[in-house]
């Protein structure tokens, strides 16, 4: 089992550590722990707890060495957007934000007083979001952040994790891409962007891109965790970008929808898309593995009904669907992307309140309530879609639903409806799939992206769903 990759998978609501290794019948993954990632609020500020996700994945790692595993490598993928602020000594300065923080309200704006919105997507292709990591920083800044000005390295967050594992500061290409600080065409920090915001390439790390190795362990994780001097290898940092690798496409003209907290569906393209079309659609260019660009649209995704869950005493996600499944369709909806569900502290009364003031039927039952957010998601990607195929200049001809949501039968099944396009669901643990994947690579176990799709593919279960009714 010493022939196996140790993946690290963060997300913004829980994280796990997974291994993966080859056999005959092909990829083997398994599971080593799994552990929320909560937000903290303290001060009118909201933050990620970096030092306890630290501790769980050295917790994986020991468990690993218990167990006689050496793990060829390992590698790291998040979340987007947020990063860590590194002092003049090495050492983090503080907890780093989230980007659900509600410093950035506004910060759009205020950014592009200085610098057009026009010019900051010409330049880099990224969608506008309030907590892109450019308008994070801006926001900072503007509010005299003593992290942000006692700072030397500025590492996003897979990056300042691997800095903890191997104290080599990097900043790799993919999670970069999600800043809107990256140059889509030169595939590099931007200038024009970093001198509007003080800054210049020397606060970030060596550039690394997917499948270079960052370092090894350091003396103190190899005592703490009982293992040896491992590389680090930069895998798609971003964890959409891990999960596109894994898609088990075998279709040229595919879509994917990576569905977790955030629904993210897209396209590959060999080169950024950059059009008054895509920048009024508010389409992202994201990097990807072997140079490709994730043309794709960030839609607020399961976040809906996970925040929903919170007030339910977490009842699970079987009965939920039972419950959506019994009421009646279509009675309620919602636009999810409005700013009322970005981090309200009741989910289930924001939705209520969309649904008042639009003058709609008010769910009140979980069912309805459930339904409400499965409906209005299916709607939504139908229309992501449809301007998908436009850009694309062809139909879609599959859409491959990858992450903890391709689980949701109910939801792929309505989302083949909607579409019109059959839904291939799997596999669930896509982005560690992927990073596993890009070690692989890296160390010479396959080749291409190409060959890795067709070995996963091949080696895990899929459930495809054929659109029946067009139901609206």
């Amino acid at each position: 089992m010493n022939s196996c990759f140790f993946a690290v998978d963060l997300g913004a609501t829980s994280g796990r550590t997974i291994i993966g290794s080859f056999s005959r019948k092909g990829l083997d993954i398994e599971e080593i722990n799994r552990f929320p990632n909560p937000l903290t609020e303290v001060g009118g500020h909201v933050y990620w707890d970096l030092f306890a996700l630290y501790r769980q994945i050295l917790e994986g790692l020991k468990i690993v060495a218990r167990r006689g595993i050496t793990p060829l490598s390992i590698g790291i993928d998040t979340w987007g957007v947020d990063f860590v602020c590194i002092g003049a000594d090495g050492h983090i300065l503080r907890q780093p934000y989230a980007y659900r923080d509600p410093h950035t309200a506004g910060a759009p704006d205020v950014f592009f007083s200085r610098v057009s919105g026009s010019r900051v997507y010409t330049l880099t292709g990224i969608q506008v979001m309030n907590f892109n990591s450019l308008f994070q920083l801006d926001a900072m800044r503007r509010n005299n952040d003593s992290g942000l000005a006692a700072a030397k390295k500025i590492l996003f967050m897979p990056d300042a994790l691997s800095y903890m594992l191997t104290g080599e500061a990097v900043t790799e290409y993919t999670i970069a891409s999600t800043a809107q600080l990256v140059n889509a065409r030169t595939c590099e920090l931007e200038t024009e962007l970093l001198d509007a915001l003080g800054l210049t390439r020397e606060h970030f790390g060596r550039f690394v891109r997917p499948g270079e190795v960052i370092g090894t362990l350091t003396g103190e994780v190899q005592r703490q965790t009982g293992l040896g001097a491992i590389p680090v290898v930069a895998v798609a940092g971003h964890d959409t970008g891990s999960a596109v690798a894994a898609v088990p496409a075998t279709h040229p003209r595919f879509a994917y929808l990576s569905s977790g907290t955030w629904s993210l569906m897209g396209i590959e393209t060999a080169e950024p898309v950059i059009t008054p079309e895509t920048e009024a659609l508010n389409f992202t260019n994201e990097g990807g593995v072997e140079g490709t660009i994730r043309l794709l649209k960030n839609i607020c995704g399961m976040w809906l009904l996970e925040r929903c869950r919170l007030h339910w005493e977490e009842v699970s996600y079987p009965q939920l669907i039972a419950e959506a499944e019994a009421v009646e369709p279509f009675r309620s909806l919602v636009y999810p992307d409005d700013a009322l569900f970005a981090n309200p502290p009741d989910m289930p009364e924001a939705i209520r309140t969309y649904c008042r003031q639009s003058g709609q039927p008010v769910p009140e039952s979980r069912g309805e309530m459930v339904r409400c957010i499965f409906d209005s998601l299916a709607l939504r990607y139908r229309q992501v879609l449809e301007n998908l195929a436009g850009l694309a200049g062809h139909r879609i001809e599959v859409l491959h639903v990858i992450g903890g949501g391709s689980r949701n039968d109910l939801l792929n099944r309505f989302t083949a409806n909607s579409t019109g396009v059959p839904v291939v669901a799997g596999p669930c643990e896509a982005t560690s799939i992927g990073n596993i994947m890009v070690q692989a690579m890296a160390a010479g176990k396959c080749s291409t992206m190409a060959e890795m799709r067709r070995l996963i593919s091949r080696s895990l279960p899929l459930s495809r769903f054929e659109p029946q009714d067009r139901e609206i």
